[in-house]
């Protein structure tokens, strides 16, 4: 009897989960990615200091933080969308960024609160794809430690680590063909 009744207490956290799953799902449908505007700078750099000071604060110490703070601020944003190609994921509100310059990868950030959304799933897919299309066989990125785990779980393999001025850094490979 006991056996039963274990089983419906999982069939049950189960039925419980999947409504749960479905909505993740829906929300992540809604995320539109587009090409950076110039009046996104204050947005995108709110979301870039949002996810420095809630997340990677975590592994980095607070002048590592605070020197990235500063470099990512509005203006440094429209700049670097000027020298490369910078993308918006927008979902209630701008939620996510990502830039990239051929087959490299800059730039990837994303909300705390849209975390585990698929936000910077679809942000990344988007740009592999635009890379393939243009005939480059792999992507390449450099990723804090933080975000490390989510480049892996992307499919992408570590080549070798570097210091910058902002500390310690991946540098992964994930091929496209």
């Amino acid at each position: 009897m006991s056996a039963l009744r274990s089983r419906g207490v999982h069939r049950a956290a189960f039925r419980m989960a999947v409504p749960h799953e479905m909505h993740l799902r829906q929300n992540a449908a809604v995320v539109e990615i587009r090409l950076f505007r110039s009046g996104d700078g204050p947005a995108v750099a709110d979301v870039i200091e949002r996810c420095l000071r809630e997340l990677n604060s975590r592994d980095y110490p607070e002048e590592i933080i605070e020197r990235m703070c500063a470099h990512f601020s509005a203006e440094r944003i429209v700049q670097l969308a000027d020298e490369r190609q910078m993308f918006v994921a927008e979902w209630a509100g701008i939620a996510g960024t990502v830039s990239r310059d051929g087959n490299k990868v800059f730039t990837m950030f994303v909300h705390p609160r849209a975390i585990g959304q698929g936000v910077g799933r679809r942000l990344m897919r988007h740009i592999e794809a635009l890379a393939a299309a243009e005939g480059y066989d792999y992507m390449e990125t450099g990723a804090s430690v933080t975000g490390h785990g989510f480049y892996q779980r992307l499919g992408y393999v570590d080549v070798r680590t570097s210091e910058t001025e902002f500390g310690f850094n991946y540098i992964l490979r994930k091929p496209l063909r």
